[in-house]
């Protein structure tokens, strides 16, 4: 059953824009037809009533769907990464559960943002988000927020609950402390937001890991082996989705 999110409530649902033309001309749907609308994180079975010009008017059933949302909002904070390496974060980060996606502008940052063109390329990667979560049956759909640099980072650290570092020297280290223990730690205390924080191509520096810990953060250990840019933000949410669900 196809799936579209809406941006009022329920009783006022109206398909607009690519999604109402995905239906009439790409799905061929007539009505009567039922479709997923997803409003304000709520998942509803909704027939659809009419054609209204461009736009589709669907009725709400009685019928829900139960959310598949992971149990904390975990934003993913990354050094920005060459190429299309966000793209692919966003993506499949968004499928693997993501709450948020926040760049930014680590001292190892090959890519700077283009404040020219940063205003499309965060659109095109809101969309990217917007056709995973429907894809991957969310009922949220994770924020891409503008980049900021690491001083706006080390600000944002006290708005969460736990905040963590991906730090290649506690990958070689021969003693470290597991992920899945620290989370344990997290769900004990029932947090509600977790932090995950990590660099571009080369990691994080040694002088922002320090700031870090610095200001609250913890590290987090993602096994012996040095994990790329786009994997390590794909681990670190399979962890947290094996030990909060």
């Amino acid at each position: 059953m196809q799936r579209y999110f809406i941006e009022t409530a329920i009783e006022d649902a109206r398909i607009t824009g690519e999604d109402a033309r995905h239906i009439a001309r790409v799905m061929r749907m007539k009505e009567g037809e039922e479709i997923v609308v997803v409003a304000q994180n709520t998942a509803y079975i909704c027939e659809i009533t009419a054609f209204d010009g461009d736009d589709v008017l669907v009725q709400a059933t009685e019928r829900t769907i139960p959310s598949p949302e992971l149990p904390v909002n975990v934003t993913v904070a990354c050094g920005l990464p060459k190429g299309d390496k966000l793209e692919l974060i966003t993506q499949k980060a968004t499928e693997l559960g993501m709450f948020a996606l926040l760049p930014f502008e680590a001292e190892r940052s090959i890519v700077k943002w283009d404040a020219k063109k940063g205003a499309k390329k965060q659109e095109r990667l809101q969309k990217i988000a917007k056709e995973a979560a429907e894809q991957s049956h969310r009922t949220h759909i994770p924020e891409i927020y503008e980049p900021i640099g690491f001083k706006q980072l080390i600000q944002l650290l006290d708005k969460y609950d736990a905040v963590f570092i991906a730090d290649e020297e506690d990958a070689k280290a021969e003693k470290r402390t597991r992920f899945a223990e620290k989370l344990k730690n997290v769900y004990d205390k029932k947090s509600k937001s977790i932090l995950i924080i990590f660099g571009p191509e080369g990691g994080i520096s040694r002088k922002e890991a320090d700031t870090l810990i610095q200001a609250g953060a913890q590290t987090m250990s993602l096994g012996p082996r040095i994990l790329r840019a786009e994997t390590a933000p794909l681990y670190a949410l399979s962890a947290i989705s094996y030990e909060f669900e």
